[in-house]
This record gives C-alpha cells, sequence and structure tokens, in this order.
C-alpha cells in the first residue's frame, strides 16, 4: 500500500515544502505576480482566498487523497507557486501531479522542470508509484506543451468534467508516464536542469 508522508524535496535552485497556514501571504502575493486569478483555465484564487486554499490543501491531506507543496527559490525564502501530489490511489500505487501553478515572472523559468523532477523522481523511486498522471485543461495549451515537453503520453480526454469558476465546462486532458519510461524521462530532465538557467 502507498504510503505519502509531508517531505522536503530540493534541488540546488528549488525548494517544495510542505504548505503550511503560514504560507497564505507568500502564496497570495505569488498568484498576484500575473493576476493568475484572471486564467480561465486556473481555479487559483484571489490573494485574500489563500487561507481557505491552504485549509482545504491541508483537509484533503489529511484524508490521506493529496500532498501540497508550496514551491521556493533561491534560499528557500521565495515563494513562487505551488504544487501537488493529489488523487493518491494508494491501492494502485497512482499519484497524479497537479494544482501546479508559478508566478508569473518564473513562468518558462527553471522552476517548472525543477520541480517536476523532484515530484517525480521521489514518485518513482521512493513511493515506487506504478504510474502517474498529470491533467489539464483542454485550452491550455502552454501547460500540455509542458507537460508533452516532460515526456507525458496522452491517455485521453475527459469531456466536459469540471465547471470552472466563471461557470465554463472543461474538458480535461490526461497524461501519464509509467515506471518503464521514468528513466528516460529522468535523463531528458536532468540533461535540461545542466543548461543555464533562464
Amino acid at each position: 500500500m502507498l504510503h505519502i508522508e509531508p517531505v522536503r524535496l530540493s534541488t540546488d535552485q528549488v525548494t517544495l515544502r510542505p504548505m503550511s497556514p503560514d504560507d497564505a501571504e507568500a502564496l497570495g502575493a505569488a498568484a498576484s505576480d500575473g493576476a493568475l486569478w484572471e486564467k480561465p483555465t486556473t481555479t487559483i484564487p484571489r490573494r485574500e482566498g489563500f487561507a481557505e486554499y491552504i485549509a482545504k490543501a491541508l483537509a484533503l491531506q489529511e484524508a490521506g487523497l493529496a500532498l501540497p507543496f508550496t514551491t521556493v527559490v533561491r534560499d528557500g525564502s521565495q515563494v513562487v507557486g505551488s504544487t501537488r501530489y493529489m488523487n493518491i490511489d494508494a491501492a494502485n500505487h497512482r499519484v497524479e501531479i497537479g494544482s501546479t501553478w508559478i508566478a508569473g515572472s518564473w513562468q518558462r523559468s527553471f522552476v517548472n522542470t525543477h520541480a517536476k523532477f523532484l515530484m517525480l523522481r521521489h514518485a518513482f523511486e521512493v513511493l515506487a508509484c506504478h504510474g502517474v498522471e498529470l491533467r489539464t485543461h483542454a485550452r491550455n495549451d502552454q501547460s500540455r506543451r509542458a507537460i508533452e515537453r516532460l515526456g507525458g503520453k496522452l491517455d485521453g480526454i475527459l469531456r466536459q468534467h469540471m465547471i470552472m469558476p466563471d461557470g465554463h465546462i472543461r474538458d480535461t486532458v490526461v497524461y501519464s508516464i509509467i515506471a518503464s519510461e521514468w528513466p528516460d524521462v529522468k535523463a531528458r530532465l536532468e540533461d535540461r536542469m545542466t543548461r543555464p538557467a533562464s
């Protein structure tokens, strides 16, 4: 049975630390960098909504369904976003990496590559997952390209899957990486991480 506990994951540039209620102000500030709540393909709250956002994430953690992280860079003090393991299927050794967002000025930087490397490595090499899912809005081309660059394989589309905050109904694109694919995905990520940061 898969057993996931809070853990701190780090490279030389990015740290994923367990989400805490104390992160509300910093996460709100990060989401304000680019007014991320205005994007119709995401469900990120406004600055004042982060106390509730964190409380819900931690309730899912308590139920064994999620493990949320706060994403920090440099010396570990600058919060630039969040990500989590979610939809944890302990019996079948599967997790989803999702609810991932990055402050506007840190998008298309090294942050997403390092964060995905950390989460995938932990999932496959420590938790011994058989598969990791990554899902996104069918209209979120930036996210879809990022998942495909990681090596995610398209599993399919969940049509009319979610009602978004603005009322439109989202089609959800489902990708996955399985354990046998991890060595190749890891090699590609490590190669990208050795390149100069943009």
